[in-house]
């Protein structure tokens, strides 16, 4: 019998609870199919989470998410935030000694309608952001008065070679180009960035194709030659803005998935997308993000690369049969909420469990 995995469950705040709750159903679904064991718990975290307790990360939470074999992510954040919003965020990130975020951009061909885009423009488009998440914008000291603010931006060469090894490794394994995006003509951390980039890659990884280029430029490439793309390596803030650029290339934030990954503790899967507070309760929000997280669990946490696949083929198969939340139909097409949505998905799997 194998052994069972102990997963941390976070459904946090907003849609965060109903995505997460059809990721679960479906990841049992498709490990009871594998014959893998797993184990749920599920943990308070978030902004409700600060509101009962006087703290969005508790200590219980901290306990279960590093003592688990993977955590599991819903989303965080109300409709009015304040700092515990984020900062119960960053806390997991430290506690789980998380540093390096990958977010595939992969466009299913049964939404290109979904895009903005030309068909010609989305068509084939498969690349990943690795996105550094220790240091930055995010983590430097900051000031506040009435009449100045300041935000400290610092990078540490070690951890932009980890980045890079990261970004590198992805870049080996999938025969791809790694693209490293800073702002070096203007930034002295870009310049470090870049620097520590060319080493790592001249002395780690030279049969990878490593290119530079300005943030600036990338913003453009993104939606105008994406399926040139194979890893986009970046810093903290460029990475989460370009990330949801590029969500608008598979149709939108419910669709991408996420996984956070680093040293010593478990490695984090979520949906890039917020606790949509608007639309939170009416059971109509896209669970397709939150199940693909789940599934790049299975493949990188779980040992379990074909229970990633059968979930990814079951998500594209309830696609292919025409199930449409809300965000993704056209005007005038039927769609369906995110219960129905997660049964179409469950009915292609050969063993649903509720």
């Amino acid at each position: 019998m194998s052994e069972t995995k102990k997963i941390a469950v976070l459904p946090g705040d907003g849609i965060g609870v109903e995505v997460t709750a059809s990721a679960v159903t479906v990841l049992k679904a498709a490990a009871a199919t594998a014959g893998l064991s797993l184990e749920f718990e599920e943990f308070p975290f978030g902004t409700d989470c600060y509101r009962a307790n006087g703290t969005a990360f508790p200590d219980a939470t901290r306990a279960g998410c590093q003592g688990a074999d993977a955590v599991l992510l819903g989303a965080v954040g109300s409709a009015n935030p304040t700092n515990h919003d984020e900062l119960g965020l960053l806390d997991l990130r430290k506690a789980l000694g998380l540093y390096a975020n990958l977010r595939p951009i992969k466009v299913f061909s049964e939404l290109a309608h979904a895009t903005p885009f030309r068909a010609e423009v989305v068509q084939d488009v498969d690349f990943i952001i690795v996105r550094e998440l220790s240091e930055g914008l995010y983590y430097g000291d900051r000031t506040l008065t009435e009449d100045r603010a300041t935000d400290e931006c610092f990078y540490t060469k070690g951890a932009i070679e980890r980045l890079a090894r990261s970004a590198g490794t992805v870049g080996r394994e999938r025969g791809v180009k790694v693209t490293s995006v800073d702002k070096v003509n203007v930034l002295a951390t870009s310049k470090l960035w870049r620097a520590t980039f060319t080493e790592v890659f001249a002395n780690e990884f030279p049969d990878v194709e490593l290119e530079h280029m300005l943030v600036d430029a990338m913003a453009m490439i993104a939606i105008t030659h994406p399926g040139r793309l194979g890893v986009v390596a970046t810093e903290n803030t460029f990475g989460d803005i370009l990330s949801d650029e590029c969500s608008v290339l598979a149709g939108g934030l419910g669709m991408l998935p996420s996984g956070s990954f680093g040293d010593p503790g478990p490695a984090l899967y979520e949906p890039v997308h917020g606790s949509a507070p608007d639309i939170a309760g009416k059971g109509i929000s896209n669970p397709i993000g939150a199940i693909m997280s789940a599934a790049m669990m299975a493949e990188h946490s779980l040992g379990a690369p074909a229970v990633a696949r059968a979930m990814e083929a079951a998500v594209t198969a309830a696609l292919a049969d025409g199930a449409r939340t809300a965000d993704l139909a056209r005007n005038g097409e039927a769609t369906v909420g995110t219960q129905a949505f997660t049964d179409a998905v469950l009915a292609h799997l050969a063993s649903p469990v509720s």
